[in-house]
């Protein structure tokens, strides 16, 4: 399972929300942050976040059973990284 966690703030919430948008992508609250989690590759698009650069870059807490393969200005992917973690 792909997860990736964003502290659930004004500024950061667009990028859970546009994430959710992603009908194999669930949303969740966990204690301070919000649990963005799917069975594959999570995408989201920096132009439909509508974050600046510096709350872009610093938007992600962490991420779980995954890594992140592409963090640009245009587009954040998280991948999962297999049985093996």
């Amino acid at each position: 399972m792909t997860t990736l966690f964003v502290l659930d703030i004004d500024d950061f919430r667009p990028l859970a929300k546009v994430a959710g948008k992603d009908p194999d992508v669930t949303v969740r609250r966990r204690g301070p942050y919000l649990e963005v989690a799917a069975p594959g590759s999570i995408r989201i698009e920096r132009s439909a976040t509508g974050c600046r650069n510096a709350v872009w870059y610093s938007s992600i807490a962490a991420v779980s059973g995954s890594r992140i393969s592409r963090w640009d200005k245009s587009v954040l992917v998280v991948e999962p990284t297999g049985a093996g973690g």
